[in-house]
């Protein structure tokens, strides 16, 4: 299918609208993605639901560390429900437009999650590391107050670092075709369309982009460096293989979150695949939030148990 251009005058921006090709060349699969995609979503949305319900009602969950899974997990449903929803009726629709502002929401929505994410994990690693370096200190050191703050300040950073960047790229010049190759307003499928040598926007971008996914990445790699040599010193083997069970998920999380975000923003547009980087966005955004709630579940004894204690307040045995 091909789609118009829209007509430019002089420098001004003229495109009112975008279209999302998304994934238009598979047009014979659409009713069978529409279908993986929407039980993705169900079960992304209903896991992550679950994890949030757990923690509020399990008094054994009411601890600085479940405080920032449960934020976490309330940004998964966030984080989803930017992309899949257009996804999904731009997959059964002939109109896949989106309108400039509608866009420049999305980008913005998306970067407040990723970017709240990004500075989330990083609270999450500092609190480990408070646990298991500092144990007789950690109740002096997360109190309430404290986990309340460093979430906010989370949110607070992730809307700052989504604004700065969404007005930026939409106050630049667009011109030309309105296509983008992509299932949403990504920044670099976006920047593409941009009018004119955009090399300097895209070297302010990928900086930007480097300060706010490796700064956390860093303290994230200190806190665990120290707490690993804190769990290499301990005399207990069963101490140690509890220690290193509390932070498990939390790093299989910041592996799949942050091996895909570092090779798709710290790198220059020449080395940019539509195709590769459609894949790579789809996993970060659409695969990761669903396997959050499943590895939090999986690999954490805490949770398991009160799954296994609400099942049965829900269900008891009959004797």
């Amino acid at each position: 299918m091909k789609y118009p251009e829209e007509e430019t005058t002089g420098n001004d921006t003229s495109v009112t609208e975008f279209v999302i090709l998304g994934f238009s060349n598979h047009l014979h699969t659409a009713h069978l993605l529409f279908l993986l995609f929407v039980c993705i979503y169900f079960i992304t949305v209903l896991g992550n639901i679950l994890i949030i319900l757990i923690i509020n009602v399990d008094p054994a969950l009411q601890t600085p560390m479940y405080f920032f899974l449960r934020n976490l997990s309330f940004l998964e449903i966030c984080y989803t429900s930017v992309t899949l929803p257009k996804l999904l009726a731009n997959l059964l629709s002939e109109n896949k437009t989106i309108s400039f502002v509608g866009c420049a929401a999305q980008m913005y929505f998306f970067l407040v999650f990723g970017a709240t994410e990004c500075c989330l994990l990083a609270v999450m690693a500092y609190d480990r590391y408070s646990a298991i370096c500092n144990p007789l200190r950690y109740a002096d050191i997360m109190t309430k107050k404290m986990c309340i703050q460093l979430a906010a300040g989370s949110w607070i950073c992730g809307s700052l670092v989504a604004l700065g960047h969404t007005t930026f790229i939409f106050t630049l010049p667009f011109c030309g075709s309105n296509v983008i190759n992509h299932f949403f307003c990504e920044i670099q499928p976006v920047l593409t369309l941009v009018c004119g040598d955009t090399y300097w926007n895209e070297v302010q971008i990928i900086v930007a982009a480097a300060f706010l996914i490796m700064m956390p990445f860093m303290l994230i790699l200190v806190s665990y460096i120290r707490i690993i040599s804190t769990i290499l010193k301990m005399k207990s083997a069963k101490g140690r293989h509890r220690a290193f069970s509390t932070c498990s998920s939390h790093l299989t999380v910041v592996a799949l979150f942050y091996g895909t975000a570092i090779f798709i923003y710290i790198r220059p547009k020449s080395s940019y695949s539509l195709d590769v980087d459609k894949f790579l966005s789809l996993f970060y955004s659409v695969v990761t939030p669903i396997l959050n709630p499943i590895i939090y579940s999986l690999r954490n004894k805490d949770v398991k148990g009160a799954i296994w204690r609400m099942g049965i307040k829900l269900c008891p045995l009959k004797t």
